[in-house]
């Protein structure tokens, strides 16, 4: 199956408010006060000082941006992402459901905008201007949550009017530009493979060493493991057979395994470290 069926782009963008500004007039009483140069350092200010609305929504921008990045593969230096048309429904609907929530979330920033410009007067004293403040709609255009599908681009798409022997030259081009990018796209599921095993042995390592009672366990030591074997059967958009079959002995080493053995039990965890090491063996990474 060719990757352009296999997979489209996406473009997730969200942008927030800061509320931030450098405060030149602070900054220049700073220095002056602390005997240091004008460009020590600059004096930002929190416009919003006190809100913790604005900081929850920045908090979850983040939140998604990681989402977004865990559920498809890198593909441009900036913006575009590869996304398995497998998971394009359940993609589709979980970003929809955190745009309105992220919607709503800014609509009531707003709302709450002249309170808070009140709150941060208060807070900000002699630094407080009101110039500074801009009008609701422009604080609303400051919020952002965009999502942008598109079919990834094959060479024989190019559609210009140029020489035979350019049209020709510029595919090679593309298709050398595709096939890198591709790479480095299928780098990202093996090193996130790599990642996890390299975890979850050295912590098994670590439980049996002297410090065992000491050991803290939680139910995401199997359950991360688990989720990144359900992803992986998406991530491999190139039908890589040595990344399926490194996903399967991982899905087999956990296979039966409980967290009260892992607690309880160090020949369980003995046992699943063998399996853990032997897979970070086998393969070149």
């Amino acid at each position: 199956m060719p990757i352009s069926s296999a997979a489209m782009l996406v473009d997730l963008n969200i942008s927030v408010w800061t509320a931030n500004k450098v405060d030149r007039d602070a900054t220049r009483k700073v220095a002056a006060d602390s005997n240091a140069t004008a460009d020590a350092g600059l004096f930002r200010k929190n416009l919003m000082a006190g809100s913790t609305l604005r900081k929850e929504i920045a908090d979850y921008a983040a939140a998604c941006r990681l989402w977004h990045n865990t559920h498809t593969l890198p593909w441009a230096d900036r913006g575009s992402r590869l996304l398995a048309t497998s998971l394009f429904f359940d993609y589709k609907a979980e970003a929809n459901a955190r745009q309105t929530y992220f919607m709503e979330k800014v609509d009531q920033f707003c709302r709450d905008y002249p309170a808070l410009q009140e709150r941060a007067k208060e807070c900000l004293g002699g630094l407080y201007n009101p110039a500074e403040y801009p009008d609701i709609e422009d604080v609303r255009a400051k919020f952002g949550f965009r999502l942008v599908f598109s079919p990834v681009p094959e060479s024989g798409d190019f559609r210009l009017d140029l020489p035979a022997q350019d049209m020709v030259e510029m595919r090679s081009q593309y298709d050398t530009a595709f096939q890198a990018r591709l790479a480095d796209a299928m780098r990202e599921p093996w090193e996130r493979l790599k990642d996890m095993l390299e975890r979850m042995t050295d912590k098994l390592d670590l439980s049996l060493s002297d410090n065992d009672a000491k050991m803290r366990w939680h139910d995401t030591f199997l359950t991360n493991a688990q989720d990144l074997c359900q992803m992986l059967t998406h991530l491999n958009v190139t039908n890589d057979p040595e990344l399926e079959q490194a996903r399967l002995d991982l899905q087999r080493a956990i296979y039966g395994v409980n967290m009260d053995d892992i607690k309880e039990e160090a020949a369980t965890r003995i046992e699943v470290k063998s399996k853990l090491d032997a897979i970070l063996k086998s393969y070149s990474w």
